[in-house]
Order: C-alpha cells, then structure tokens, then sequence
C-alpha cells in the first residue's frame, strides 16, 4: 500500500468559485475540507472569469485547517485543462487538491498527475499538489479498481449518485422512494468504491445530500455512509458542516475504550495471552485491528484520551 497524505476529510463543503462571497464566508467556517468549484455551480459563462476569482481566493483569504481543493471541468469538457493550468499557475503553492468529476478510467487519473507535474516542475512548487475523484459515471463503477490504483498522487474517491443515477439510468421514482424499492438504490455502487478506496489506502467520501433543510436524515446518510467504511461527506450548505464533522468523528467514550481495549490487550500479549475480557467484551488481535481505526480517526481529528486511561 502506497503511503499518501492524511488529512482531515470528515465534511467536503461545496463553494461556487464564482462566488466571492461564498468563498470568503467558507474561509471564515471550522471545516476540514473546503472545494471551489468550476464545475455544476458555476455557469457556462461565469467558468473561465471563475478561475481569477479562485486564485484570488486562494491567495488572499485566510483558510485555516482547511485543506484547499478545487472541482474543474470534466476532462471531456474544453475547459479542463486549462482549468488545472490557470489554478496551479496562479495559486499553487496555496493549494492542497485538485478535484476531477467524472472519471472514467485510470488513464483519466494519469493524464492530471502527468499535467500537474509538468506545473509543478516548471513553477518549482515544493508540495506536491493531491488528486480526489469523483466516481459518477457507470464505467467509474466498473472500473473503480484500476482508477484507485492509477496514481501515487490521489487521496480521495468521492461518490457522486447524482450523476451516477443517471449514468446508470435509474428510474428517477426509485431514487425518491415512491416505488417500493427495498433498500438503498445506490447500496452496490458505494459500497464497492469504498472496497476500492481501503484497498489502495484512499479516503472515500460520500456524496451530496441535496435536502440541506432536513438535517435528521442528513445525520442518518452520515451514518450510513460512516457504517460502511467512508471517512467523511460532502455538504452543499454551511448547516451540514457542524452535522457531518461531528457524526465522523468517534465519541470521547468510544476514544476511551479503544486505547483502554488496547493497552489491555499488549499487557496481556506480554503474559502470552491471545485473547482478554475488557469490560466484559472479549478483546483479541481482530478487535485490537477494529478498535484502531478508531484511535486512528481521532488522532487525525484530535481527540485525546482522557487523562486516566
């Protein structure tokens, strides 16, 4: 497994790059990951002046933790490449990702790696700027193995069921729940990108709950999406940030137990034990391997023990 970057990905917000103001209103927000987008928020007329507006952005406001990403075009699109060219050259040294929608393959993923470092050597940048992938096309989902795998540079899978769905063809009446349809529609899909994702050490990301106004269900898709394995969602309004950080970060009292079940369990390893009781669970080498994906999420959020475990 190849090592990349960690970083915090436990809510994506969504910012139209055409947009001063919400650029400058997401810079002022406590989020781990903050994307610009070129992309679906921006019109076909706004997309080329949108560039200035984001290396603007970049260079002058105040993003704190946040890691800085930007969405460009479909690389099937005339604007992608220089969509990637305009940003990196005017705004790399103050960029973390480049997002890319849409990917179809691993050569998708090759062509931006090949381009970015063409930039980066003739700016001389010193940090090597990651790429996140959304995974919405039905050959995305066929093919999500090779494009995990396709670069050291990507950090990221990102589900997009929006355009999945019609991608796929799904009936539109499935997806709204009127039909009956037993389960969740996009259930395979995600679920196999997250395989792809742990398979090649990558982050997987749920993708947009559009209903921002009913937050209980959007805690519920969070969970969901936490359950199977993803380490964060997106959020396309300022009021699923706080929902989405807090349901993907582990509790103080599941912090506790995890670093109590382990050191209780390297004590025992030094009696040559295989297996312990720990507050009436049992605790062997699988729980221990569970337990530090907890230890592991909390160390990146920064959530400590307390002081008496």
């Amino acid at each position: 497994m190849i090592a990349r970057s960690q970083r915090l990905r436990r809510c994506q917000l969504a910012v139209p790059g055409s947009s001063d103001k919400m650029m400058a209103k997401a810079a002022s927000l406590d989020v781990d990951h903050v994307f610009l987008d070129l992309e679906d928020a921006v019109a076909p007329a706004a997309k080329v002046p949108a560039r200035a507006q984001i290396v603007q952005a970049l260079n002058t406001l105040d993003w704190g933790r946040s890691i800085r990403c930007v969405r460009v075009n479909d690389l099937d699109t005339h604007y992608a490449y220089e969509d990637i060219i305009t940003v990196v050259e005017g705004a790399g040294a103050n960029l973390d990702t480049i997002m890319v929608p849409k990917v179809k393959s691993a050569c998708d993923v090759r062509f931006v790696d090949r381009l970015l470092s063409q930039i980066e050597g003739k700016l001389g940048l010193k940090r090597r700027i990651g790429i996140e992938v959304l995974i919405e096309e039905a050959e995305a989902i066929m093919r999500v193995e090779e494009i995990a795998g396709a670069s050291d540079r990507l950090e990221a899978l990102i589900f997009g069921m929006g355009d999945y769905s019609a991608s796929q063809g799904i009936d539109p009446r499935a997806i709204s729940g009127d039909t009956g349809y037993p389960g969740d529609i996009w259930h395979y899909a995600r679920y196999k990108m997250i395989v792809a994702a742990r398979t090649y050490g990558l982050d997987a990301i749920d993708g947009p709950f559009v209903n921002f106004k009913d937050q209980d269900y959007f805690r519920v898709e969070c969970i969901r999406a936490l359950q199977l394995g993803a380490v964060g969602k997106w959020a396309i309004h300022p009021s699923q940030v706080a929902i989405a950080q807090e349901a993907f970060s582990p509790s103080q009292t599941e912090v506790d137990r995890a670093y109590k079940a382990v050191a209780a369990y390297r004590e025992a390893q030094g009696q040559g034990l295989g297996a312990i009781q720990v507050d009436g669970q049992m605790v062997d080498v699988a729980t221990v391997r569970l337990v530090q994906r907890i230890i592991d999420r909390a160390e990146l959020a920064g959530i400590k023990p307390t002081a008496d475990i």
